[in-house]
């Protein structure tokens, strides 16, 4: 009988194989009609093919899919997500195309996250003082919020994978200790492994293709459907820390372009990881830094899951939160 670890390595291994065969696949393809030409908000300075979240969700699904073919229940309980994430790509795949109207793209999404939220069991609630309709319309926001800050984050060649990879990562890691079930540690090992396979392909100064919305969208979905399962777990604090670099970029810059009234709906280069470019630090330095943080604010999640204290989660959020900003403060000053 093969054990647990074995079978998440597997998972990890063959997902990433998965991507890259797919990817490599797919590029003729998506040279042809995918093709993200440079404009001023752009980071690339030559047209690229984009659509490779093609590759990472498929390889992704299917190797959970397989990975849990014995545990028909759990496979079961799944398909709410994956039906969402397939739509949500479907829907990113079209605006990679032929952008879509703000309003019907953030309608569907909508549908998509709703879906996954309104079908948990009624027994799954994070704060049971809340009424559960409440909890769950929090969460449809949050979720919505995820997906598109996950979008809005993709900015820059290895910037999803600075991310995604540590954060996933670490979630099997808190998996094997018992603080997430098995169908969320086995996603989050074969999302992990997707985009370690996506990452070749994706070297800065060398991007053969990027992700597009087809694969930002339905990455940030299935990413914060595992974050959701820890924070089920009672481990709301490792759930906060494992995604804060991205939570705070995106939400500052939201913020910061409300205030001086910017269409903020549009694409744009405000987040301070596209500053950070901007203010002489190479792709590279920036993605390093960023995967450096992700790894920082990973031991700290575990700590916030080993303690298990109130008082520690505030002290590691706190921490967590003082890691971010002096990021952030550096991305936003010219490099000496």
């Amino acid at each position: 009988m093969i054990g647990p670890d074995l079978v998440l390595l597997l998972a990890i291994i063959s997902a990433a194989v998965g991507c890259s065969v797919l990817t490599w696949a797919l590029m003729p393809l998506l040279a042809r009609y995918a093709l993200a030409r440079p404009n001023a908000r752009s980071s690339h300075k030559i047209p690229t093919p984009q659509g490779a979240g093609i590759a990472i969700i498929t390889a992704t699904l299917i190797v959970t899919t397989f990975a849990l073919g014995s545990s028909a229940p759990a496979l079961l309980a799944l398909m709410p997500l994956f039906a969402a994430a397939i739509v949500i790509g479907i829907v990113g795949a079209a605006d990679d195309i032929r952008q879509i109207p703000v309003l019907p793209r953030f309608a569907l999404q909508a549908l998509c996250v709703g879906a996954v939220v309104f079908t948990m069991p009624a027994d799954q609630q994070i704060i049971q003082a809340l009424p559960l309709w409440l909890e769950r319309v929090v969460l449809l926001i949050g979720g919505l919020w995820f997906v598109n800050l996950v979008n809005f984050m993709d900015g820059l060649d290895w910037m999803t994978v600075a991310e995604g990879v540590p954060v996933t990562f670490a979630l099997v890691v808190f998996g094997l200790f018992g603080a997430l079930s098995q169908p969320s540690m086995l996603l989050a090992a074969a999302l992990g492994g997707a985009l370690l396979g996506f990452a070749p392909f994706n070297r800065p100064g060398s991007a053969k293709v990027f992700l597009g919305d087809v694969g930002s969208l339905p990455i940030g979905l299935l990413l914060g459907w595992c974050l959701l399962q820890l924070a089920l777990q009672g481990f709301i604090a490792a759930a906060l820390l494992l995604p804060l670099y991205y939570l705070a970029d995106s939400t500052l810059t939201l913020l910061r372009r409300m205030l001086r009234r910017e269409p903020f709906w549009l694409a744009h280069r405000s987040h301070f990881y596209q500053k950070a470019t901007d203010n002489g630090f190479s792709v590279r330095e920036v993605v390093g830094m960023v995967c450096l943080t992700n790894l920082a604010l990973a031991v700290l999640a575990g700590a916030s899951i080993a303690l298990k204290s109130i008082a520690a989660d505030c002290m590691l959020l706190a921490l967590g939160g003082a890691i971010v900003v002096t990021l952030l403060m550096r991305f936003a000053h010219r490099r000496a």
